[in-house]
């Protein structure tokens, strides 16, 4: 970044890559991060080196709100019936909170399971009209 080497660990949560493999069968992905590009695209690079993720938005795409960074979906130019914000901040999806499928914070719980529990629910929203 900006000229200089860092060398960084990054952990991933269970079950985050064979989750973006499977929903990829069913939906567009688009990582929508309130992380700064500079940082984050590298790290993207390398968790989704199949570029199973067709866009990206950061930072800079948030709505800067009453000290908080929002994310507005309708930034992604597509119709919000079939958007879903996966998201462990609500104050990441106040200004659609009925597009949001709350997650919880991951730290470093090798046994979290929570993103294979949703792909059953997502796999069938992924038939519906309307998703919110």
């Amino acid at each position: 970044m900006e000229n200089r080497e860092f060398q960084v660990f990054v952990a991933v949560r269970p079950g985050a890559l064979e989750f973006l493999q499977e929903m990829s069968k069913y939906y567009e992905i688009v990582i929508f991060t309130a992380s700064l590009s500079k940082y984050a695209n590298p790290l993207l690079d390398i968790l989704d080196p199949d570029e199973l993720c067709t866009s990206r938005l950061f930072r800079e795409h948030c709505q800067y709100i009453d000290q908080t960074y929002m994310k507005d979906m309708s930034k992604l130019g597509r119709r919000l019936e079939d958007v879903i914000l996966i998201d462990n901040s609500p104050n990441s999806y106040k200004l659609q909170p009925e597009n949001a499928l709350p997650c919880t914070s991951w730290y470093d719980d090798l046994s979290d399971t929570e993103l294979f529990t949703y792909m059953p629910l997502l796999i069938g929203l992924s038939t519906v009209a309307d998703v919110r």
